[in-house]
């Protein structure tokens, strides 16, 4: 019986191996593994919470589970905009807790080779592309895919398992 659980697990895995979930900010197309995404929902009404980084714009609750959530767009210090119909909330569990992160669109879910995954540029000196874990060509188009571990620190993380 483990035996035959253990392969339907390796099966789940290997199910999301190469998929990627695509969304837009702005002209930008970015990706982030599927293995992290437990949902995606429309914006919400979300409650601020007082002392929060400004990207953490809040918590929603979703069937009675608290989630924090926080705009990637801030994240990634670019100017803010006007949410609507088209902003969607991507629910992701990462380090154990989940997290909502506000983007302008959410496109598809994508199969990339790893053979069409290659690493980031190296610019040692830019932080703003600590987020960034590689880079997939789609075609003519090429995805950033986001390393999700590394959109939190450690202490973002600590104040979220405080509020959630």
């Amino acid at each position: 019986m483990t035996q035959v659980q253990e392969k339907g697990l390796e099966t789940e895995e290997d199910t999301q191996k190469g998929k990627f979930l695509t969304f837009s900010l702005g002209k930008e197309a970015y990706a982030i593994e599927i293995k992290f995404v437990t949902e995606i929902i429309g914006i919400q009404p979300i409650t601020e919470v007082p002392e929060l980084p400004a990207y953490v714009k809040g918590i929603i609750n979703l069937r009675g589970k608290i989630i924090p959530v926080m705009d990637v767009r801030l994240r990634f210090k670019k100017k803010p905009v006007e949410y609507n119909d088209r902003t969607c909330i991507i629910v992701v569990e990462v380090k154990d807790i989940s997290v909502g992160l506000i983007v302008d669109n959410v496109s598809e879910v994508l199969s990339i080779a790893d053979e069409d995954i290659v690493p980031p540029p190296d610019m040692n000196k830019r932080t703003e592309n600590k987020y960034l874990k590689a880079i997939g060509k789609v075609e003519k188009e090429d995805k950033l895919i986001l390393d999700c571990e590394k959109l939190m620190n450690d202490d973002d993380v600590e104040t979220i398992r405080q509020i959630a």
